[in-house]
């Protein structure tokens, strides 16, 4: 004989997470879809309890693949309690996971205004950045939709929902895996940074290297997530015969992008300049894994071979 099920909102989400726990994900949507009906039909207010229940069956359909319903239910807490960390965490993931690129990051740098510790968030917003970078070119942030502000009052707040992810804050952690994070970008700076790096960008073509440096500075100090303009420092900083400094941004360009041919390539230059050629083949092994047929890696690497021997 089944067990008797629960008959209140509480005893049913508790029911609910206990289901989740053991990976019955379609039982426990089953019972936080009960708990729903039975909040809605006492018809007293509770946003936040409701708000909950909405985020937990999310994580179910997100679970079983269901990012269509997982979107749908994260929407419908967010409407409740607006700038929840887990509903937009679940949505994000959802988006992404259906190549929603632009709001997926959109969800992912509002959980950053909240707190800009989230791990899942910072690698989220990476993950986005060359995503929409390759698809849609160089001026993919004028194509995103609006980033919403969240107020003071809601950042640093982590809700208490009893779902199965504990807080993945660690901010050391998020140090070793993304470049120094100073708090999160708002639009607004994210398009001043990238109107200074495009003046950066114009101060190298006419060869004013210390110029384009002050330029790529100011415009990292507005928004330190682009890993292009670390690596287009570091041009400058070889040119102006500044290995190390060229080193560390090159460094910090590959946090942001592992896969980012001119760092590897750049800092490779600078440890060849500094006679660490064990670094700098190294530098030039990783960049030739990723584009084989690189001419002046090629080169750059039989030069540095010839050194080492």
């Amino acid at each position: 004989m089944a067990p008797k099920l629960p008959d209140s909102v509480e005893g049913l989400r508790v029911a609910g997470n206990q289901s989740f726990r053991n990976g019955q994900f379609a039982e426990a949507a089953t019972l936080y879809s009960r708990a729903l009906r039975v909040l809605q039909a006492q018809g007293s207010s509770d946003p936040e309890e409701e708000s909950v229940l909405y985020s937990n069956r999310a994580a179910c359909h997100l679970k079983d693949g269901n990012c269509t319903d997982c979107i749908k239910d994260c929407t419908s807490a967010l409407a409740l309690a607006p700038f929840s960390m887990k509903p937009l965490l679940r949505r994000a993931s959802a988006y992404e996971a259906l190549e929603k690129y632009p709001l997926a990051y959109v969800d992912y740098m509002t959980v950053l205004q909240i707190d800009d510790s989230v791990l899942s968030a910072l690698e989220g917003t990476n993950r986005m950045t060359r995503a929409l970078m390759d698809s849609l070119g160089p001026e993919w942030r004028l194509k995103l939709p609006t980033i919403p502000l969240v107020p003071i009052s809601a950042q640093k707040r982590w809700d208490s929902l009893p779902s199965e992810s504990h807080r993945e804050t660690a901010k050391s952690k998020s140090r070793e895996t993304t470049a120094p994070q100073s708090g999160v970008p708002s639009a607004g700076d994210v398009e001043r940074a990238r109107v200074l790096k495009e003046e950066g960008n114009e101060l190298v073509k006419k060869g004013n290297h210390k110029k384009a440096i002050e330029k790529y500075s100011e415009s990292l100090s507005f928004s330190n997530l682009e890993s292009a303009t670390y690596s287009n420092r570091a041009l400058c900083h070889l040119v102006l015969k500044q290995y190390r400094e060229a080193v560390k941004d090159c460094t910090d360009a590959l946090k942001l992008d592992g896969k980012n041919v001119k760092a590897f390539y750049r800092r490779a230059q600078a440890y060849k300049a500094l006679k660490d050629y064990k670094s700098s083949c190294a530098d030039l092994s990783s960049l030739l894994k990723i584009e084989p047929k690189n001419g002046p890696a090629q080169k750059l690497q039989h030069e540095v071979n010839q050194s080492l021997n």
